[in-house]
């Protein structure tokens, strides 16, 4: 079979190279021109008539006969080849467990216990009877009262002054002098008491404190770096 089959495709192919070898051979077409020769000058005036061009008939294409259909070739099928069949291998069935028996002891025989053997009761000695000698209520305790003290008696405080009247910067300056005396910079607090004073119209009594005696106008008066102004 496959002697055949090359030998028919080697025919096939020597045929095909043929055919296309004929088609080439047939589509070279040789056209021949017949060259124009100019007529010689004549020494006549009146023009001498030209020759038409004569131009060569081009042969008819000649279309080369097409092969008959070769008939189809069929490749040679593959043998069938059958496979042997399949047997699943044999399958053991599971032995069955060795179960072991537990070993049988003898029994053993019964622990008898024997009574245990009791002591004769003892009889305890009675206790000696003992007289408690009696008791004696308990006599109270003497309070001793603390004599009396004289009550103390407080030595009479003296009452704060009240704050003179003000009525024009004058009764300011003897005011703001006596509260000033005993400070460090007697100056600043003299300027700074006399314009208090001429506003809140008052002037606390003493050198030092009592401030609260002229009111939150004097209290509250702060400086420019919001600390207290009136002394």
């Amino acid at each position: 079979m496959a002697f055949k089959a090359i030998l028919l495709l080697s025919i096939f192919l020597v045929v095909s190279t043929k055919v296309f070898s004929h088609d080439e051979d047939l589509k070279i077409v040789v056209n021949y021109a017949i060259p124009s020769v100019p007529a010689p000058p004549s020494p006549v005036k009146p023009p001498t008539p030209s020759t038409p061009a004569v131009t060569v008939p081009t042969p008819p294409l000649v279309k080369a006969p097409t092969p008959p259909p070769q008939p189809p070739v069929k490749a040679p099928s593959p043998p069938i080849v059958k496979s042997p069949p399949y047997f699943p291998p044999p399958v053991k069935a599971p032995s069955p467990p060795i179960v072991k028996s537990p070993p049988v002891k003898a029994p053993t025989p019964p622990i008898v216990k024997s009574p245990p053997s009791y002591p004769p009761p003892v009889k305890a000695p009675s206790p000696p009877i003992v007289k408690s000698p009696p008791v004696k209520a308990p006599t109270p305790p003497q309070v001793k009262t603390p004599p009396p003290h004289p009550p103390v008696v407080k030595p009479p405080v003296a009452p704060i002054p009240s704050t003179p009247i003000v009525k024009s910067m004058k009764d300011c300056i003897p005011l703001c002098n006596y509260r000033c005396q005993l400070h460090s910079r007697k100056n600043m607090c003299t300027r700074a008491c006399m314009t208090c004073c001429d506003r809140c119209k008052c002037v606390p009594p003493g050198t030092y404190g009592n401030r609260e005696k002229c009111g939150k106008c004097y209290t509250d008066m702060l400086t420019h770096g919001n600390k207290y102004k009136c002394p």
